[in-house]
């Protein structure tokens, strides 16, 4: 297997596009650790897979809890080879000076400083293991590069996602640590479901979005972390053809 060997770690393991890319690393020969808030959504993803797996509750906005995590992953597996930073959270959508300062920042502590917390530890375990190097994919999502109505929190973190994955791209250049991001576009997952009914479009009106199969996400991101670290995808997006991102909607 392609994968065979490699140590890789998934954070928002426990469902959505998490799951669908840890189940596609096992499948491929991945050791996976599988992280998320919550043990028993973890031990299910861990279940459902067809390789070795380990699940570590992780709060990714908790630096000690970060920390921990990766640890586990030294002690288990001895080195890391992918960080699939994936974790996130949106906030209620609504009119911005309607939104609260602890809203605010909830979504920024997940979405940015988590992100920012786990490329440090797998950065650092990556500088100093040998073979030395490793690959760091964030999950930057379309709203990397336009928003929808009502989303400043969640749109203004990936938008940052974006700086810090030029930076730690660059950054990771001298010790052979790649990064890249992939921005997904209406998959099938539970925070997608939404979409059957009508969402808000910037015109004002309601509609119904077309949505794509994660497993596409799933092999995007496999894509991309069984590639050679001569070699970097930088940004990739997938997305549901028909759906109002392209154009004017």
């Amino acid at each position: 297997m392609a994968g065979a060997g490699k140590v890789a770690v998934v954070t928002g393991a426990g469902s959505g596009v998490g799951r669908a890319v840890a189940l596609t690393l096992m499948q491929n020969g991945f050791a996976v650790a599988l992280a998320g808030r919550r043990q028993e959504p973890l031990d299910e993803t861990a279940g459902l897979g067809a390789g070795e797996a380990i699940a570590v509750p992780t709060d990714v906005s908790d630096s000690a809890s970060v920390a921990a995590l990766f640890a586990r992953v030294g002690e288990k597996f001895g080195r890391l080879d992918v960080l699939f930073n994936n974790a996130g959270m949106g906030a209620p959508p609504v009119d911005i000076d309607e939104l609260s300062v602890e809203q605010w920042l909830r979504v920024v502590a997940t979405n940015l400083t988590g992100s920012f917390l786990c490329a440090r530890e797998a950065f650092r375990m990556m500088k100093t293991q040998s073979p030395r190097g490793g690959r760091i994919i964030n999950n930057g999502s379309i709203s990397a590069h336009a928003p929808r109505p009502n989303s400043a929190p969640y749109t203004s973190t990936k938008h940052a996602v974006t700086g810090l994955t030029k930076s730690l791209a660059l950054d990771g250049r001298k010790y052979d640590i790649c990064c890249g991001q992939v921005d997904i576009g209406n998959a099938v997952t539970p925070m997608t479901e939404r979409m059957l009914n009508g969402v808000p479009q910037p015109n004002g009106t309601m509609m119904v979005e077309p949505r794509m199969d994660v497993q596409h996400v799933a092999d995007a991101v496999l894509y991309m972390a069984k590639m050679p670290l001569d070699a970097n995808v930088l940004f990739l997006t997938v997305m549901a053809t028909k759906m109002p991102f392209v154009g004017r909607g």
